[in-house]
C-alpha cells in the first residue's frame, strides 16, 4: 500500500498537463525539438554550462544537430 497518490493524478496534475500543451502551442518552428530542450534544461541537476550538455541529458531524444537547428 502506497500513501503516494498514482503518477498524473495529483491535485495539480491536470493544471502542469494543461500549461504544457499550451507552452507546446506557442511553439512554432521545430516545436518538439524546443519542447524537449525545455524539459532538458528544467531536469537539469546543475547550471547548464553548454548546449551540446544539454543534448546528452535523457530526455532531449534528439541529436544535437537537432538542439542547433531548433535554436537557428
Amino acid at each position: 500500500m502506497s500513501i503516494l497518490p498514482e503518477p498524473g493524478t495529483g491535485a495539480g496534475a491536470g493544471a502542469l498537463r494543461d500549461f504544457r500543451a499550451g507552452f507546446h502551442q506557442c511553439l512554432t518552428a521545430r516545436s518538439d525539438a524546443l519542447f524537449e530542450l525545455t524539459d532538458a534544461v528544467l531536469c537539469s541537476s546543475g547550471p547548464v554550462v553548454s548546449l551540446p550538455g544539454l543534448s546528452l541529458t535523457g530526455v532531449f531524444t534528439r541529436g544535437h544537430g537537432a538542439l542547433y537547428d531548433a535554436l537557428s
